[in-house]
């Protein structure tokens, strides 16, 4: 019989990756709950109106790569393909966000049914951050900050860099599509399928197209920097010269768009050029009309995803160990076994932070002590027949040239809370 296979673009995290996982998921956790952010969760399915409203229907996300499908009840339902629609409909739903400053965390698996590639899958994982209610530059220069401490924390900082852009208002936007329209339609010969397409849907998005050609025809395209109001140009030069303050290098980048409806003003993306095309290891920007568009007042919001994919690609050459192993217990023979799983019992309810790990298989007492030895454990506990005929254990070093002893179980607790207590 066939063994059935993952679903294409859907991978397994297998335990040689997962503590790199685990380690970036912590240092991210650790930096963004020290800037006040509380973790909110909310669920991997929603209704399907949810992101044609906040993303937009016209969009490459909505019309091609998410997976939506009706349910029994005739619902159109969707799998998440990214969190801050989610996260404003559960403020909304919750009335997290009435009259509230709020900063938010989340984390988890989103969807889209794209053409698998390196760093592009059609299950991806992020980490969000969202904060609500904070007009202004500070907020969006704080969210800088806190990637840069990131980076940092992982050690990282040289290897990623910021690119920032600013979209203006709505009304500056508006302006500007018409005169993007009107010069690209000077060369609608030399477009290729894709741009005549956003042509007539979503045109800024032509700007960071990957066509070399259409790179070619942008770069002379007019700039969304010249069709700044006053207001928009005071916010701009503000959060440049706060970034300016705090020492973060940026390159402003007018190609910088971002593919969703809702961004407005501050746009970013901290890339690598280590990852090939799919660069972009976090990516984020200020998104003031979407809590109204899906039905709540007017609230200032700017937020942020990491990729956790493409980070822990950056990460891979990094050592990273989740599987300590303090002690190793090795037993031979059923009587052995048996009082080996109450002896392991014990030594964890007298020393709770230690990982001790017991043989459950069979084996003779070689082969196991090579599995000790290959589990990095400090110690070995023997028991065998001699050892519960004289009702003693043996402790044997793995790590240091020192006799092994024969204790009581009473002694080798003692031993083993001496060894360890300074530790924990």
């Amino acid at each position: 019989m066939q063994t059935i296979q993952s679903i294409r673009g859907m991978n397994d995290i297998l335990p040689a990756d997962t503590a790199c996982w685990s380690a970036a998921e912590a240092i991210i956790k650790s930096v963004v709950t020290r800037y006040g952010f509380q973790e909110i969760r909310f669920p991997i399915v929603e209704k399907t109106e949810l992101f044609k409203r906040s993303i937009g229907e016209v969009t490459d996300i909505v019309e091609k790569e998410m997976y939506a499908f009706e349910d029994r009840n005739g619902d159109s339902l969707a799998l998440r393909p990214e969190g801050t629609a989610g996260c404003v409909r559960a403020c909304l739903e919750n009335g997290l966000l009435a009259g509230q400053l709020q900063r938010f965390w989340y984390s988890g698996p989103m969807f889209r049914h794209e053409r698998p590639q390196k760093g592009r899958y059609r299950q991806f994982h992020q980490i969000g951050l969202e904060t609500f209610g904070m007009e202004g530059p500070l907020i969006d220069v704080e969210l800088l900050l806190i990637c840069q401490r990131i980076w940092q924390a992982l050690e990282l900082d040289d290897r990623v860099q910021l690119q920032l852009n600013s979209l203006g208002s709505p009304e500056t936007r508006k302006a500007y599509r018409q005169a993007l329209v009107d010069y690209l339609c000077q060369y609608k010969a030399d477009l290729d399928e894709d741009s005549m397409r956003r042509l007539e849907t979503n045109p800024l998005r032509i700007l960071d197209s990957k066509n070399p050609k259409t790179q070619e025809l942008v770069v002379n395209a007019p700039k969304l920097v010249d069709f700044f109001d006053g207001e928009t140009q005071q916010y701009w030069d503000n959060l440049l010269k706060l970034l300016d303050d705090h020492g973060v290098s940026y390159q402003i980048n007018t190609a910088l768009v971002r593919g969703l409806d809702y961004y407005s003003h501050t746009v970013f993306e901290w890339v690598t050029n280590e990852l090939g095309a799919q660069g972009t290891v976090c990516a984020g920007g200020r998104y003031d009309g979407l809590v109204e568009l899906l039905g709540g007042k007017h609230t200032a919001a700017i937020g942020c995803a990491f990729g956790m994919e493409r980070l822990v690609m950056l990460l891979s050459t990094k050592q990273f160990s989740d599987q300590k192993v303090d002690v190793y217990l090795v037993s031979v023979g059923e009587a052995a076994q048996i009082y080996g799983q109450l002896l392991a019992e014990r030594i964890r309810n007298a020393l709770p932070e230690i990982h001790l790990l017991m043989h459950a298989g069979a084996g003779n007492f070689k082969s196991q002590l090579k599995k000790a030895d290959k589990s990095g454990a400090d110690y070995a506990i023997i028991l065998g027949e001699n050892e519960l005929e004289n009702q003693q254990i043996t402790l044997k070093s793995l790590r240091k040239d020192i006799n092994q002893q024969l204790l009581s179980e009473i002694e080798l607790i003692k031993t083993l809370t001496k060894a360890y207590t300074c530790q924990f």
